[in-house]
């Protein structure tokens, strides 16, 4: 059985949580503080982990880090839960490298769907990644080493950013829409809001440096990659 630890200090939020895993088929742990959540995580090394950002102890940015720093739990997905929805918090949590940023008030049907699609996605076997190696003007993609180039420079990305940018390179000229990256890259199949798109888009386009205008926003429609 899949195993969710929900790492939480608002015990009504944490306890509805646990009992929507657990009728979608987690085992379900819940830790209450920071610290705690750290023992259980290098315990249990659950598949999934659902992190608030505000704890007694520790800040949830904080377990996040040691969590990513820790070699027997840095590969574990993280799902960040949080009422801190303002995109300064959620590009801090994309660099530590969380999977998903989810602000509440949040549907558990919604919450759910997340969950799963975050293990499936972690779950994925090698060859349903990214194969291809494709060059866009400056940009190099090398898809079976997971690296990205501009200018022969290396960029360092995350897997979740790694993946969009590989979307959009291998749909070059075309237009996606947020509800097509939200299927393709975060493997969610419903209508939810969509800035996670966007917060993701702009730290991409942070990191490519010169070649970020590359990212074109088409109003009202989505993103694609420019063809010059």
């Amino acid at each position: 059985m899949r195993t969710a630890l929900v790492i939480e200090d608002e015990f009504d939020f944490a306890d509805v949580v646990a009992v929507n895993l657990r009728r979608a088929g987690f085992e379900t742990v819940v830790a209450r503080s920071g610290e705690a959540g750290l023992a259980e995580a290098r315990r249990r090394r659950p598949d999934l982990v659902l992190l608030d950002l505000m704890l007694p102890d520790l800040p949830g940015t904080e377990v996040c880090r040691r969590l990513k720093a820790d070699p027997t739990t840095r590969h574990l997905p993280v799902i960040m839960v949080t009422a801190r929805g303002e995109e300064v918090d959620r590009i801090v949590g994309f660099e530590l490298g969380v999977d998903d940023y989810v602000v509440k008030p949040v549907s558990m049907r919604e919450l759910v769907l997340r969950a799963n699609a975050v293990v499936r996605r972690a779950q994925r076997p090698p060859e349903e990644d990214v194969t291809d190696s494709i060059v866009a003007g400056p940009i190099r993609i090398d898809g079976p080493a997971h690296r990205a180039f501009v200018a022969d420079r290396e960029v360092p990305l995350t897997a979740l950013e790694f993946r969009l940018l590989a979307t959009l390179a291998g749909n070059r000229g075309r237009v996606l829409s947020r509800e097509v990256l939200l299927d393709r890259v975060w493997g969610i199949q419903v209508e939810i809001e969509t800035r996670t798109v966007d917060t993701m888009m702009k730290r991409l386009r942070d990191k490519l440096g010169a070649a970020g205008p590359m990212l074109e926003t088409v109003r009202g429609v989505g993103y694609r990659l420019a063809e010059d």
